[in-house]
């Protein structure tokens, strides 16, 4: 796949309480045998995507020692790796990651140092089956400059204030996008995993860096909703759709 992916699994969920103080959210137990973040690994090396990078920041030694210990994920060395980044005092910086687009700034060297042209950005604790190839396949279709993967609600749940919530017109692009809103206007939200071109990603890191913005939904996908194109890419699938996280899976 011409694509590389990078896993965001730096972040702490306080709903989580006392599951949480001891490990990254991404490191939680699921199944009884798996990580959470088997499941976007599964994800990328059945997208056939090599070269995968994960940033951990918070409670990251049990995530750091799943990460080093996992010899089945098919990342090798040959084809691209697996990359895992945690904050790193530096001559130019010493701050820990301050959001999530700080985070991929910080490890800009990454996406510079990569030739392929796409970038699958995916959270480290969703529990998804999704073939990031037929998301790729739409965003280009669609000459998006981002694509958001998103999945419709049930009418009624409480819980969709907890998301970012998407609007999008007939064409199926975004034209309004709601970080955790009071008030939800529509039941489809993002599960945090979008599709953008490299060379736009880094151009638009540089500028938030600049600017001292921080947060990738915020102020990439809300700042910029009416100035590029911003596309929804719908999810079949439940939302919380536990399967076996394996490389040998078929796609559906």
């Amino acid at each position: 796949m011409k694509a590389i992916g990078i896993i965001l699994a730096g972040g702490n969920n306080r709903m989580m309480r006392e599951l949480s103080n001891k490990r990254a959210i991404a490191a939680m137990p699921i199944a009884g045998s798996y990580r959470a973040i088997d499941f976007a690994l599964s994800n990328m090396t059945n997208s056939r995507i090599q070269k995968v990078a994960v940033i951990t920041q918070y409670n990251a030694r049990s995530l750091n020692e799943h990460l080093s210990s996992s010899k089945w994920w098919d990342f090798g060395r040959k084809q691209g790796g697996l990359f895992v980044f945690t904050p790193t005092i530096t001559a130019e910086s010493s701050n820990w990651y301050r959001g999530t687009a700080d985070s991929l700034y910080q490890n800009m060297q990454f996406l510079k140092q990569s030739h392929e042209p796409y970038v699958v950005i995916a959270s480290g604790d969703g529990i998804y089956k999704l073939d990031y190839n037929k998301v790729l396949e739409e965003h280009i279709s669609n000459g998006a400059d981002i694509t958001v993967v998103c999945k419709d609600m049930a009418p009624g749940e409480d819980d969709i204030n907890r998301f970012g919530v998407i609007n999008m017109n007939e064409d199926g692009r975004i034209i309004d996008f709601e970080e955790k809103p009071l008030v939800a206007g529509t039941n489809t939200v993002s599960i945090g995993v979008y599709v953008i071109r490299r060379r736009q990603l880094i151009e638009l890191l540089e500028t938030c860096a600049n600017e001292g913005r921080n947060d990738f939904v915020r102020d990439i996908l809300v700042r910029y909703k009416g100035v590029k194109r911003i596309y929804g890419y719908k999810m079949d699938l439940s939302l919380i759709h536990i399967s076996e996280p394996t490389r040998l899976d078929v796609i559906s």
